[in-house]
């Protein structure tokens, strides 16, 4: 892409209006547009990561045997009342009537709706386990949204709901999701604690928030310092083998680990002083087993192998994408910007034409380009007249995860320039040297 053609609205100032790292950056590298409180226009950049992250949940959750559906965004307030919830959710949800004066709600969350579709068509235990999963926009009226997408009213959820026959079934795909979600946020250069927690207005008897230590928390966190050198499952984790993915659970719920609201004093004493660890942290994603809470009460059964009917014991897992892309910037920035992770930057490089309109330099460029392109690599282009110093600042504020800096004098010399965002090394490379180091092949 040529950002002479791309929208990218940088602002040099910080907004006034952002409290937070990632807020502030987002709203000057472009990436979203605030459109009324708490919610937020994506901008092409902005877009950009946000896929990325999208479908990295998409394989892991795959991966794990759940399957994409899409549920709509407004549903029907009698779903509600069948579970009790309509009245019990209080002014978060976002109620209204159509023109028949039905009563009508924006989702919240979809516990109902996903429990609906089963009961319509699950009745034996011959087609369990199921787990169904969307990632689908939602609306909470939070009293007082801030912190830009990190906390706002309308925002990006994948929602994944299980069903089984009993206890042990749902303990399994509750496990599954737990390793999961493990997997998800390693690829997205994250290091999340799993952490005891409350289940809020979701319901249950087992709960657990996936936390990420960061100085603007909304949560106070308690943690043993053993969760930072845990390995992390690796692709070839056997999703299917319920004792694999329960001894990897066992491993990652041994140590100490609690939200301030399930924090245990007594417990805590317990753990080494030298391994305690006391912070402020990020919840980017939250599981539950709720049992029969929505399948009693919505009629949910199914006929078991003992000939009788029985209520599904379900599970809800959620992890929202576009928080994520705010957490995933105040783990990752510097005092210039963003630093992206490779796998879910908006583009792989950023090459830099540091004389547009001088013969050569334009030929190293789109000679670079082509090749980079061809290579499959997403690179965003720099044929802007813009002064040098706009450029690289442009291009620390966005955070590719590589430059690729051509000027009159290296291209004279058969050489252009290549920096690390993250590490922030500079090596001068003759041209070919270069491609190879990119990936390109010879």
């Amino acid at each position: 892409m040529r950002l002479s053609r791309y929208f990218l609205p940088i602002l040099k100032e910080n907004p006034r209006e952002a409290e937070i790292v990632s807020h502030r950056l987002m709203l000057r590298a472009g990436m979203i547009r605030q459109q009324g409180q708490g919610s937020f226009s994506w901008l092409p950049l902005g877009k950009r990561v946000l896929d990325k992250v999208c479908q990295i949940i998409r394989e892991e959750q795959n991966r794990a045997g759940a399957l994409e559906i899409l549920m709509p965004t407004i549903q029907s307030a009698d779903l509600w009342r069948e579970s009790g919830r309509y009245n019990d959710y209080g002014k978060e949800m976002l109620r209204i009537k159509d023109r028949q004066d039905r009563d009508m709600l924006y989702g919240p969350t979809n516990e109902e709706m996903v429990t609906e579709i089963f009961r319509a068509y699950v009745k034996s235990y011959k087609d369990l386990p199921l787990n169904l999963y969307h990632i689908q926009w939602k609306f909470r009226d939070e009293v007082r949204p801030r912190f830009g997408v990190m906390r706002s009213r309308e925002f990006l959820m994948k929602d994944a709901y299980s069903f089984d026959l009993d206890f042990e079934g749902a303990k399994a795909a509750y496990n599954r999701m737990f390793v999961s979600y493990l997997r998800t946020f390693t690829r997205m250069g994250l290091q999340a604690i799993p952490m005891r927690a409350d289940t809020g207005p979701i319901g249950g008897d087992l709960s657990h928030e996936f936390i990420i230590l960061a100085e603007t928390g909304e949560s106070q966190v308690f943690c043993d310092r053993a969760y930072l050198s845990l390995d992390v499952p690796g692709a070839n984790t056997n999703f299917s083998d319920d004792a694999e993915i329960g001894g990897i659970v066992t491993k990652w719920t041994t140590p100490y680990a609690a939200t301030d609201e399930m924090h245990d004093e007594a417990a805590w004493e317990k753990v080494a002083e030298g391994d305690r660890l006391s912070a402020r942290g990020i919840e980017v994603g939250h599981i539950f087993h709720f049992g029969e809470k929505y399948s009693k009460p919505m009629n949910a059964k199914v006929a078991g192998p003992d000939g009788k009917d029985h209520y599904a014991s379900g599970g809800s897992y959620g992890i929202g994408p576009s928080r994520l892309v705010a957490a995933i910037i105040e783990a990752s920035h510097d005092e210039n910007g963003i630093i992206w992770p490779e796998a879910v930057a908006p583009f792989d490089i950023g090459l830099i034409n540091m004389k547009v309109g001088d013969g050569e330099c334009d030929r190293v460029c789109d000679d670079l380009y082509a090749a980079l392109t061809s290579a499959g690599k997403d690179v965003l282009y720099d044929d802007t007249d813009q002064r040098p110093g706009g450029k690289f600042a442009t291009a620390d504020l966005i955070g590719l995860p590589w430059q690729v800096i051509v000027g009159p004098r290296g291209v004279a010399a058969g050489e252009v320039e290549i920096k690390n965002r993250k590490s922030g090394e500079r090596e001068t490379l003759p041209i070919a040297e270069a491609k190879k180091r990119l990936g390109i092949a010879a």
